[in-house]
């Protein structure tokens, strides 16, 4: 275990923020890219009708893999604690438990996702235009959905051992295929928002393959022999006890936004498409606070277990300011140039429009999802699990929900009023963190889980 766990408990702040953060900053980046190009090449050769098909099915697809994020997250903050409070032995059992519980989970989820697939894409208001390319674009990354289980349980291993470099080396092979791909399948081989499918979930099974043969071939606490895969019932139970608030938070916080895009679905394929598009800029505008966030969690998992909560707070507050410096540059961006930012695209005339309109408002988010992440990755970390998820959940079911349904029905034609919806529930969820961080209670979890197991 020692070969394969870096200890984030020790030395600069700093240094060891910055060491771990910004290669999970360069994975989110790299993983954004999958459905951005997707999203880019489909727009450079086809319509406006293909670009909507896909930005709801990939929206539909992210609320399912939240499930498997949640339990991920799960992973992270158990291991990163045993690894804290240096009891090795559970830190494999909890590897193992991880790594079988999402070979099972992922063989579920391609069967309901090929049984359910177009009566959800019906729930979600899709346009009639667009229902085949969102149809044909769920159900081939169904059919490979494990392989992106895979990667998302070996990166959540890791990160909780305190290595960041490793998932990002194999999902930047991943991308790179995925790149070459997507311009194959899409432009000369003329296969639609299916190829593009077909181009992710290879690029996906390789870059899961080539992970573990490398593994396989160092000191990591796990041999992936079959005989290997095992369940350890304590370990499973510790898992779905930190896992199951954070992956609530996670389905229903996607869901609220899957809603958002059946409501603007409702308005139309103009207005489907410019939130669509807008969405992919968000994404990569968010990477920063959603990667500190992801950071802090396993900091002050480690941290907590280690006892040393004055360097888990110091270590948030750091993140913070790191993650606003390029979050503003992003909001600027949104602010002055909007529409540049559809071109990149390929939108134009009324899609360009009516996206800069949203990104406007919706850019607010940018600023305060900085706050927002990094407070949440910090409780999750310190195994406040309950607390995290439900403040993420009533910002985006009790306020984020009705504010985008009422804004939308207030003003149709105009997707300035239905962004801002995002920071304005965002505003709440970061006061609510803020009033708990400053109670002090987080304290006392991490003791708590791990004399729990």
């Amino acid at each position: 275990m020692q070969k394969t766990s870096n200890s984030l408990t020790e030395g600069s702040i700093l240094t060891t923020l910055v060491r771990f953060a910004v290669p999970y900053l360069l994975a989110n980046f790299v993983q954004a890219l999958y459905s951005a190009v997707d999203l880019m090449i489909i727009g450079w050769f086809s319509n406006d009708a293909a670009i909507s098909g896909v930005n709801t099915a990939t929206q539909l697809i992210q609320t399912l893999q939240s499930l498997i994020i949640g339990l991920a997250m799960g992973g992270t903050i158990l291991i990163g604690q045993y690894v804290g409070a240096r009891r090795d032995k559970d830190a494999e059992q909890t590897i193992s438990t991880i790594l079988t519980m999402f070979i099972i989970l992922g063989a579920l989820f391609t069967v309901g996702i090929l049984i359910f697939c177009d009566p959800l894409l019906r729930l979600m208001q899709t346009p009639a235009e667009a229902f085949d390319s969102a149809s044909a674009y769920v159900r081939v990354i169904g059919c490979g959905i494990i392989f992106s289980f895979g990667y998302n349980a070996l990166s959540a291993i890791l990160r909780g051992l305190g290595d960041s470099t490793r998932p990002l080396l194999f999902v930047a092979v991943a991308c790179v295929t995925n790149m070459v791909l997507d311009y194959l399948m899409v432009g000369p081989l003329n296969m639609g928002a299916g190829g593009a499918a077909l181009a992710t979930i290879i690029s996906q099974a390789l870059s899961v393959a080539l992970a573990i043969l490398y593994l396989r071939r160092i000191h990591f606490p796990f041999d992936f022999r079959p005989s290997s895969f095992r369940l350890h019932r304590d370990k499973a139970a510790g898992l779905l006890k930190l896992g199951i608030p954070v992956c609530m938070q996670e389905t229903l916080v996607s869901l609220s936004f899957l809603i958002i895009i059946a409501i603007i679905n409702g308005i139309g394929v103009v207005a489907s498409a410019a939130v669509g598009i807008a969405g992919k800029f968000e994404n990569f505008a968010m990477l920063p606070a959603s990667a500190f966030g992801g950071a802090i969690a396993a900091i002050a998992a480690q941290n907590m277990g280690a006892g040393r909560p004055d360097r888990a707070v110091k270590s948030l507050w750091l993140s913070v300011g790191l993650s606003l410096v390029p979050s503003i540059v992003f909001f600027f961006w949104a602010q002055w140039m909007p529409e540049s930012i559809l071109r990149l695209f390929g939108a134009g005339g009324e899609t360009a429009v009516a996206g800069a309109a949203y990104l406007k408002s919706f850019s607010f988010d940018f600023i305060l999802t900085c706050f927002g992440f990094t407070l949440l990755g910090f409780f999750n970390g310190c195994g406040c699990t309950v607390f995290a998820s439900t403040n993420g959940i009533v910002a985006s079911v009790v306020i984020r929900l009705p504010l985008a349904y009422i804004l939308s029905r207030l003003f149709p034609s105009d997707l300035t009023a239905v962004g801002m919806a995002v920071p304005m529930a965002t505003l709440i969820s970061v006061t609510g963190a803020l009033i708990y961080m400053k109670m002090g209670r987080w304290k006392d979890r991490s003791a708590q889980t791990l004399k729990a197991q």
